[in-house]
């Protein structure tokens, strides 16, 4: 059984590392016995959309030459989906990909895209263990961090 202290040091864990941000605290301030799933709904809603961004982005990468206008319009709908769930250093590599679209800079933006793509799917497993651990707790386990 998992307990309350694991799930928060597991937690604190993302934040430390700079995974997570301010953000995601305020959506499980947001969570309540009515919702008590409300974190992973968001988190896994955030998954969908951001796959499908990712494909396009994918997609718009293999152009030639780059449309950096739609890169860039692209990049900006994963940034703002990021920040909503306090993915904070995907959203730091959402920015660094924007600059290289505003300097043209084709190179940029592929290490840029793949890093992305790194920093994105070690979240996802690490929120993966977060929720499963919080999952085993029980309801009453995932309580936010104490008033």
């Amino acid at each position: 059984m998992a307990s309350r202290r694991q799930i928060a040091s597991m937690k604190q864990s993302l934040f430390d590392q700079g995974y997570l941000d301010e953000q995601f605290i305020q959506l499980e301030e947001l969570q309540d016995d009515a919702n008590p799933n409300f974190v992973e709904e968001i988190v896994t809603l955030y998954y969908r959309d951001s796959s499908r961004l990712i494909s396009s982005m994918d997609q718009a990468l293999e152009r030639h030459p780059l449309e950096f206008n739609r890169l860039d319009t692209i990049m900006h709908q994963f940034k703002g989906s990021s920040s909503s769930i306090g993915a904070k250093k995907v959203k730091a590599e959402c920015t660094l990909f924007r600059e290289y679209c505003r300097a043209g800079n084709a190179e940029g933006c592929k290490r840029s895209f793949q890093q992305l793509k790194r920093e994105y799917a070690t979240l996802r497993k690490k929120l993966e263990a977060y929720f499963q651990l919080a999952r085993q707790a029980g309801p009453h386990e995932t309580a936010c961090r104490p008033k």
